[in-house]
């Protein structure tokens, strides 16, 4: 029997996991381990359970979802994405992965197809960074990306560790745990949203990824001398807030002169002290993101960066310290999986755009342990983490049936 999508089935999955939020519709606030994420969850699981698949959770509350192969002895082939969602987000970033990934094995089974090796759909922890300041919590963890001793010293702002509110959201067991054993999958694809333009523009529904971008981001600590608007005349001050913006826009210099539309830098926050009109600024924190597809361009960028914070503290007399938050290394799609891919899109027919992807996603360090690519969806003009983030029932139902055709070539 042909696979076939339930498109009307994955939109009505869609928008009732769009209820679970903190944040009125259309917008979505799901942070993890509240009890709008728990409750989702548990949304999820009765949808997997419904489809016969076996469900178990990790320490981290990474949960996995199984249709059994014929030979459990082999690596299973794996898929999915995340639920939670940043404040004020939308609903399609990371749910279409899990949903679409469901209902990619639900079309396998309708299908009459058994599986070889197991299929697995993975719902990851805390893809977002908005609980923890770190991205990719989850497959950090599984892929051995983050030490489980220093995952277990985060903290919200609250100062609250992640022990403490795993353990409160149900989830228990040491993190070391978490890590998965070698050879535990043959092959990872994970279905998303695009989050850009570049689909619309080229009017196609779907693109194969060839390279996940990562970033290396940087938090900065400014210490200048305060004083009066008007009683510190100009030659004598120390501001520290202008020592940021050159700064700043040495981040934006930095991304340019590589040459390369890929490397792209942004401040992102910039938090100033005291914060008074008429008071000249003693403090600024800043926190800089850069990232590529290309590790020693990135990192040449980031140097640049690095030299301009040198430059800026003998030039205008302060205090400059550097903290590295994370620098990740770029990754590659697996030429195993890209095949799979690319025979899935013409054998039902569908073209596709080979792009990258700016975004980093749980796929970058799934790719640390094995064979990885992902399939992204148009999404309409480019927008993501806003409530007007949209993909078609159309394009998703695309999505959904090239990643089933190609889990089948995979398993």
């Amino acid at each position: 029997m042909a696979l076939e999508i339930h498109s009307k089935q994955l939109s009505a999955e869609l928008e009732h996991l769009t209820s679970f939020s903190d944040a009125p519709a259309p917008a979505v606030t799901r942070v993890v381990f509240s009890r709008v994420d728990l409750a989702a969850r548990e949304y999820v699981k009765s949808l997997c359970a419904m489809a016969g698949l076996t469900i178990r959770e990790d320490a981290a509350g990474n949960t996995f979802c199984r249709w059994t192969g014929e030979d459990r002895a082999l690596p299973a082939v794996g898929t999915g994405s995340h639920i939670d969602a940043i404040p004020h987000a939308g609903a399609y970033d990371g749910t279409v992965g899990v949903l679409g990934g469901l209902e990619a094995i639900r079309a396998l089974q309708r299908s009459g197809f058994q599986p070889r090796r197991s299929i697995e759909l993975l719902l990851f922890t805390s893809e977002e960074p908005t609980l923890f300041g770190i991205g990719c919590l989850g497959s950090r963890l599984l892929s051995g990306s983050l030490d489980a001793h220093a995952a277990g010293d985060l903290t919200d702002r609250d100062g609250r560790k992640l022990d403490e509110i795993r353990g409160a959201a149900g989830f228990s067991g040491s993190l070391a745990s978490v890590r998965l054993p070698n050879g535990y999958y043959d092959s990872f694809v994970e279905l998303h949203i695009e989050q850009g333009p570049l689909l619309e523009r080229e009017n196609l529904a779907l693109g194969v990824v060839t390279a996940i971008a990562a970033p290396a981001s940087l938090r900065v600590f400014i210490e200048g001398e305060g004083g009066h608007a008007g009683a510190v005349l100009m030659p004598d001050r120390r501001d520290a807030f202008l020592a940021a913006a050159e700064i700043a826009l040495a981040v934006e210099s930095a991304a340019k002169s590589t040459g390369a539309v890929d490397t792209v830098g942004t401040v992102g926050v910039c938090e100033v002290f005291p914060g008074a009109i008429n008071s000249i600024p003693s403090r600024v924190k800043i926190e800089i993101d850069i990232r590529d597809i290309d590790l020693v361009r990135r990192d040449a960028a980031l140097s640049a960066v690095r030299e301009m914070c040198e430059k800026v503290r003998d030039k205008r007399r302060v205090e400059i310290r550097v903290e590295t938050i994370n620098a990740d290394a770029p990754a590659q799609s697996s030429p195993k999986i890209l095949a799979a891919l690319t025979g899935a899109c013409e054998s039902v027919g569908l073209p596709f755009l080979s792009m990258v992807s700016r975004a980093y996603h749980d796929s970058l360090f799934m790719s640390r342990i094995v064979p990885t690519a992902m399939l992204f969806v148009r999404c309409r003009g480019g927008v993501s983490h806003r409530p007007d983030e949209y993909s078609s029932p159309e394009d998703i139902a695309a999505g959904a049936l090239v990643l089933a055709e190609t889990l089948k070539r995979l398993c």
